[in-house]
């Protein structure tokens, strides 16, 4: 019986180390199928993929468009004057990017760098708070709009300087909403606002009016910041919102003994709240075997990339995936696969994204690797990429293709 598609992809090499053909018709993978399979199908255009390795396209689950420098001029880092303090580097923040290009011209940057490594799924978080208003949001929202085609983003509205301390943010917050955000951020509950209920009844209570997940920046310590992610889960649960919320970074879990952490890593379960982790510098952060063994959904994000916090990061989610595993001494090939999956499927789930993934009927987005199975790729972190968005080819050998205007 003939066949007919769109594009049929030949030679690809799949996770698990087989050769195989994939067809694509409206920008939607059609069939994963041998390549003696394909006799008789009709292909508008076929593509011989030479065996790379075919993967799909990176999730990239916590990054900060709106603050990134990547592309402007270089802006030196200026270290604490008594270690981590947030609003002492928000400060800094404010400076560096009252003197930075446009808003709109770092963040076209950073999202092309993002893209040209093979994300095509993002989550953002982007200022929304007394200091900037709506202006920031506002301006990335734009952004999104202009590369709907290439990645589909998330926006969080994130409180930066503040939920309860800074006059006039709940409402704009709520606002937010109005103006392109899909979810509620909140920032240290204890340690910023010093006021765990009253920062949470805000949070929760704009996500049960607005009907959207929430994504908080926890980077409070210890037993502070244990306090704060129980608080968290049990609002979590109240609410009814399983699997729509995350905590990001949740330092404090990789603080506290591995007893009490198992404790919450239960309580984290059974409320569904995904954790986020970048495996920071020389910083504690969760432990990820633990947690993804409890059931809970832990995956990555570059954060920072050459910002006022870090001078570091490259947007590329695979190098992401590296150092997740070598932090978290991953030797095995069963480890190395789990640092790849931080970075996409298990980074799907907790972004709630239901067509994602290598399979008949999800969009054709992939990306091909000079590899030949997921551990060597994880180690080898391999350049000369292409990626394909709805299965066609927008990144070759690492160079964007397809520029916004």
């Amino acid at each position: 019986m003939t066949k007919t598609v769109d594009t049929l992809f030949r030679n690809a090499r799949l996770a698990d180390g087989t050769l195989a053909a994939i067809a694509v018709t409206g920008g939607k993978i059609t069939a994963i199928e041998s390549e003696a399979a394909t006799h008789g199908t009709v292909a508008a255009s076929a593509i011989d993929l030479d065996r790379q390795l075919v993967v799909p396209g990176f999730v990239e689950g916590h990054v900060h468009l709106d603050t990134s420098f990547y592309g402007d001029s270089w802006r030196p880092y200026v270290p604490y004057t008594a270690g981590f303090n947030v609003r002492e580097r928000v400060d800094v923040q404010h400076r560096n990017m009252a003197a930075a290009a446009p808003m709109q011209t770092r963040a076209r940057n950073q999202l092309e760098l993002c893209i040209a490594s093979g994300s095509t799924r993002m989550r953002s978080h982007v200022m929304v708070d007394g200091s900037v208003g709506l202006k920031s949001l506002q301006t990335i929202a734009a952004v999104r709009e202009q590369y709907r085609d290439l990645i589909d983003i998330q926006l969080v509205a994130f409180p930066q300087s503040g939920l309860l301390t800074c006059p006039g943010t709940a409402e704009l917050l709520d606002a937010a909403f109005d103006h392109g955000a899909d979810l509620i951020g909140g920032l240290d509950p204890a340690a910023v606002d010093r006021d765990v209920k009253g920062h949470l009844d805000i949070v929760f209570g704009i996500a049960e009016k607005r009907g959207v997940g929430v994504d908080i920046h926890l980077h409070e310590a210890s037993t502070m910041g244990l306090f704060s992610i129980e608080e968290i889960a049990a609002r979590t649960r109240a609410h009814g919102m399983q699997g729509k919320v995350t905590i990001s970074h949740a330092y404090a879990l990789g603080d506290i003994p591995i007893d009490a952490m198992r404790r919450v890593a239960d309580t984290l379960a059974e409320s569904g709240v995904a954790i986020m982790t970048t495996a920071p510098g020389a910083r504690a952060f969760p432990p990820v075997l633990a947690l993804r063994e409890a059931g809970v959904t832990v995956f990555g994000g570059n954060d920072n990339i050459r910002d006022s916090w870090s001078p570091y990061g490259d947007g590329d989610m695979l190098r992401r995936a590296m150092m997740l595993g070598h932090r978290s001494d991953f030797r095995t090939d069963e480890e190395l696969g789990i640092a790849f999956n931080l970075v996409t499927a298990a980074g799907a789930k907790a972004l709630g994204i239901a067509d994602y993934g290598l399979h008949v009927g999800a969009p054709a987005d992939f990306v091909t690797l000079r590899a030949t199975h997921v551990p060597e790729a994880v180690v080898a972190v391999p350049k000369g990429r292409s990626v394909y968005r709805g299965g066609t080819c927008i990144v070759r050998d690492d160079v964007l293709l397809r520029k916004v205007q």
